[in-house]
C-alpha cells in the first residue's frame, strides 16, 4: 500500500525527531565540540611553547652581549671604548646559536653593519621599515614580527657607550618553519579526528539502536495488547534502567491481566447469580394464579427473591465503595465494650452454644460499623456451618502492636483445598452439610473490610474439628493519627451478614 504524503512526512519527521537520532546528534555535537576545543587548546599550547623557546634563546644571547660590552676587547686586551664596531665584531665572531633558525644582526650608524655567519633569512627580505624601527630603538625590546619569508621573533638590544646609543644588536629567531610544522600536524590531527568522529558516530548510532531496542519492543507490545489478550510480555535482559523499565512494565501487565480476569469472572458470576432470581420472578409472574391465596404465596415468593437480589446488589455496592479513600470512618472505641456488643448481637443469629472467651482491654481506633459488620459475617458464617449443639466462641485481645478478634466454632470444618478459595468472590466450600443462601460474598467482604483497616484475616481449620477465623488489625493510639491502609479489593455498604 502506497503511503500518503502526510504519512511519509510523519515517518521522516519521526525519523529525525526520534530518540536514536537525538542521541546521535547530541553525541556528535559533544564529541565535535570536545575535539575542536582540544585541537585549539593544543595548538595554542604548542604555539606559546615556540614563543617561549625563542624568547629564552634570544635572552641568553642578549645576556652574553651585555656581559661582553662591559669587558675588554679579547683581541687587543684593551677596553672597547667608543668603538661599537669592535664590540659587534667580537660578539659575532664567537656567536654560536644553539638553533639553526637563530641568528644575530648588528645595526651600526643607521645601516646593517654585519650579521652572523649563517643567517637563514635573506637580509634583503627584511622589511626596511622594521630595520629602520630597530635602528631607532634606545631601549631593549622583544616581540614578534612578520616578514616576506615568514614569521620571526626578535630581541633588539641597543649598545650604549658613554651614554649614547652606538648601535643595536638584534637576535632573530625564525619561527615560521616550526609553525608550519605545527600547522601541518594540526591538519593531520583534524583529518584523523574527522575519521574517528565518523566511526564513533556510526558506533553511537548502532549502540543507541541496541539500547533503545527494548523500548521499541515495549512500544510494539503495548500496541499489541488489548482487553482480550494481555499475555504479551517483554523479554528482559541485563540489570540496567531499561531492564528495570521492562520488569516494571511486565509487572503492570500482570496486574492488568489479573484485574481484567477478575473483572470478567466477576461479571460472569454476578450475571449467573442474578439470572436465577430473575428467572424465578418472571416465571411466577407469568403464571400468576387467579386464586387469592396462591396469589399471595406467589407474591411472597417473588418478594423474597427481590430481597435476595437487593442484598446481592448492596453487597456489590459495598465491594465497590471500599475502593474509596474515605471509606472508613475511624473513631476511638473501648475494646471491651465493643466485644460485648459483638457477642450480644451474635447470640441472636442462631440457637448455638455461644461463648465469650476473652475481652481485650484498652481503646482502639477502628470503624465501629465496619468491624461489627465483619464480625457478624464471621458469626453468621459459623452459625451456617454448625448444628444446634455446636459451640461458637467470640473473643478479643491486644497483643504487641495489634488487636485480635476471633470467631471459633466446632462445626464441620473447612477442607485444606478450600481454605484459600473461600475468600474469593462468589466462592463456597466444595463440600459441607449445608449450602449458604448467600451469593458467596461474605468472606470477601470480611477480607475487604479488614484490609481497609490495614489488617488481615487468618484461618485455621481441620475437617470435622471446626474452624477459627482470626482478624488482626494494627493498633493505632488515636483517631487523629490513624492512617488506615486502603486496599482496593472488595467492600459493601450494608450490615447484613453474608455467608461463605
Amino acid at each position: 500500500m502506497n503511503m500518503t504524503r502526510t504519512q511519509r512526512w510523519y515517518k521522516w519527521r519521526q525519523c529525525f525527531s526520534g530518540a536514536q537520532t537525538r542521541i546521535l546528534a547530541w553525541y556528535f555535537l559533544l564529541t565535535a565540540f570536545s575535539t575542536v576545543t582540544s585541537i585549539l587548546v593544543t595548538y595554542r599550547i604548542f604555539s606559546n611553547r615556540i614563543n617561549v623557546q625563542a624568547e629564552r634563546l634570544a635572552a641568553q644571547e642578549v645576556a652574553e652581549f651585555r656581559q661582553l660590552a662591559q669587558q675588554r676587547n679579547p683581541v687587543t686586551g684593551k677596553p672597547f671604548g667608543s668603538d661599537g664596531a669592535a664590540v659587534f665584531d667580537a660578539f659575532l665572531s664567537r656567536y654560536a646559536p644553539p638553533e639553526q633558525d637563530d641568528f644575530a644582526l648588528a645595526l651600526l650608524d643607521g645601516q646593517i653593519y654585519r650579521s652572523s655567519s649563517k643567517a637563514p633569512l635573506d637580509l634583503a627580505s627584511l622589511d626596511p621599515a622594521l630595520v629602520q624601527y630597530w635602528m631607532q630603538l634606545t631601549q631593549s625590546e622583544h616581540a614578534q614580527a612578520k616578514t616576506s619569508t615568514g614569521r620571526i621573533f626578535y630581541w633588539a638590544e641597543p649598545l650604549q657607550i658613554a651614554g649614547q646609543t652606538r648601535g643595536v644588536l638584534v637576535v632573530v629567531y625564525c619561527t615560521d618553519d616550526e609553525r608550519q610544522g605545527l600547522d601541518q600536524a594540526v591538519v593531520i590531527v583534524i583529518k584523523v579526528a574527522l575519521a574517528v568522529l565518523a566511526v564513533a558516530a556510526a558506533l553511537a548510532w548502532a549502540t543507541a539502536a541496541q539500547v533503545l531496542a527494548p523500548l521499541r519492543t515495549l512500544t510494539a507490545t503495548a500496541r499489541s495488547i488489548n482487553e482480550s489478550d494481555l499475555t504479551q510480555r517483554i523479554p528482559v535482559e541485563g540489570a540496567d534502567e531499561i531492564a528495570e523499565l521492562g520488569i516494571t512494565f511486565n509487572e503492570m501487565l500482570d496486574r492488568l491481566e489479573a484485574a481484567f480476569t477478575s473483572q470478567r469472572d466477576f461479571i460472569k458470576d454476578a450475571s449467573h447469580e442474578l439470572r436465577t432470581p430473575i428467572t424465578i420472578i418472571r416465571c411466577h409472574l407469568e403464571l400468576l394464579p387467579e386464586d387469592p391465596q396462591e396469589r399471595r404465596e406467589t407474591i411472597a415468593l417473588v418478594t423474597d427473591e427481590l430481597d435476595r437480589m437487593s442484598r446481592f446488589v448492596n453487597d456489590l455496592l459495598l465491594l465497590a465503595k471500599a475502593e474509596r479513600p474515605n471509606f472508613l470512618k475511624l473513631q476511638t472505641v473501648d475494646l471491651s465494650t465493643l466485644t460485648e456488643e459483638l457477642y450480644a448481637k451474635a447470640i441472636v443469629l442462631a440457637p448455638r452454644n455461644w461463648q465469650l472467651e476473652m475481652k481485650g482491654t484498652g481503646h482502639i481506633v477502628v470503624d465501629r460499623q465496619r468491624i461489627t459488620q465483619a464480625m457478624m459475617n464471621l458469626a453468621q458464617n459459623a452459625a451456617q456451618y454448625t448444628s444446634d449443639g455446636d459451640t461458637i466462641a467470640l473473643g478479643s485481645a491486644v497483643t504487641d502492636d495489634q488487636v485480635r478478634f476471633w470467631v471459633r466454632d466446632t462445626g464441620e470444618g473447612i477442607a485444606p483445598e478450600d481454605q484459600e478459595r473461600i475468600f474469593e468472590r462468589f466462592a463456597r466450600a466444595a463440600k459441607g452439610q449445608r449450602r449458604s443462601e448467600g451469593a458467596g460474598l461474605g468472606l470477601s467482604i470480611v477480607q475487604a473490610l479488614i484490609k481497609a483497616h490495614g489488617g488481615r484475616v487468618e484461618l485455621f481449620s481441620r475437617v470435622g474439628e471446626g474452624a477459627t477465623f482470626t482478624v488482626l488489625i494494627p493498633l493505632v493510639r488515636s483517631a487523629e493519627t490513624a492512617r488506615p491502609h486502603h486496599t482496593p479489593h472488595y467492600t459493601s455498604d450494608q450490615g447484613t451478614p453474608l455467608l461463605r
